[in-house]
């Protein structure tokens, strides 16, 4: 009975894990089915599922558009959130190695104005990250978008969180060899933190690549835009053209799950491991 019991709570859990699935699913579905519509098929008030005929026109139409480069917004996306990504490890990782292994005075008060930060709106630094970007001279070229969050508050966090859990005999054993801290931090530290910097850098990428407000502010002609800006653009000239906002919906979701699929293993480790929950 309490076999049968337990087979039957199963049975609801994988139940209730399906409907949860398919709920968030069917937009993403829906999405790629109504890229492969017509332009008629697409605004129907009917909905259908199966596009008849299946054609890749919304494609063709919105790669070839010259007034909207989709290609070369999403190469600058591609370049833009790489760089960030990886500017963003490059800032975080020392940083939290410090305040996780080093004794120093004020490490405390510094890590708590650290993550304090993290309580500041976005939208407060607008007006003085721009000023600061065009005293560089970058507005209109992809370092404003690169380099201004790179050095944010959560990486510092995240990262501290899981050199927490690396164990500290295999340091001690590096100093007993004469390893000075930053070759333990090299040799040692970064090597055992993969799934957490692969994690890191994936939650950087998918923030840069999903900005849409700081581009707006910082890239003005059409050919230096990233993806979502300048599909914000492009919906703004086609509201009604429901096939090729599906098909530019699809271009700027295919590499984010890509990358997830590809590093989702490490994401998990990563996140069980530094004690953070969702």
């Amino acid at each position: 009975m309490t076999r049968d019991l337990r087979s039957l709570r199963r049975a609801l859990l994988h139940l209730v894990l399906a409907v949860i699935a398919a709920l968030y699913l069917s937009p993403l579905l829906y999405m790629l089915v109504t890229s492969f519509k017509t332009r008629e098929a697409a605004q129907s008030t009917t909905p259908r599922w199966v596009p008849d005929p299946v054609t890749v026109d919304a494609y063709r139409e919105i790669l070839a558009s010259p007034d909207s480069p989709v290609l070369t917004w999403f190469l600058n996306s591609l370049l833009a959130a790489t760089g960030h990504a990886a500017l963003v490890l490059v800032t975080a990782a020392p940083a939290a190695y410090a305040l996780a292994r080093l004794r120093f005075r004020l490490r405390t008060p510094i890590f708590s104005m650290i993550v304090a930060t993290l309580f500041v709106p976005p939208v407060v630094l607008l007006i003085p990250n721009f000023l600061i970007v065009n005293e560089l001279a970058w507005v209109d070229s992809l370092p404003a978008v690169i380099v201004p969050a790179a050095a944010g508050a959560f990486g510092v966090f995240f990262l501290r969180q899981f050199f927490l859990t690396l164990p500290t005999e295999l340091e001690e054993a590096a100093e007993l060899d004469g390893c000075n801290r930053w070759q333990i931090f090299v040799s040692i530290a970064l090597p055992l933190s993969k799934p957490a910097l692969a994690t890191l850098f994936l939650l950087s990428f998918l923030a840069n690549w999903n900005d849409f407000l700081w581009p707006i502010y910082v890239l003005l002609s059409p050919e230096a835009l990233t993806l979502p800006a300048g599909l914000g653009n492009f919906q703004g000239a086609n509201n009604i053209r429901y096939d090729l906002l599906m098909a530019g919906a699809v271009i700027a979701s295919l590499p984010v799950i890509l990358l997830y699929l590809v590093a989702q293993r490490w994401v998990i480790e990563g996140i069980s491991r530094s004690g953070i929950r969702g």
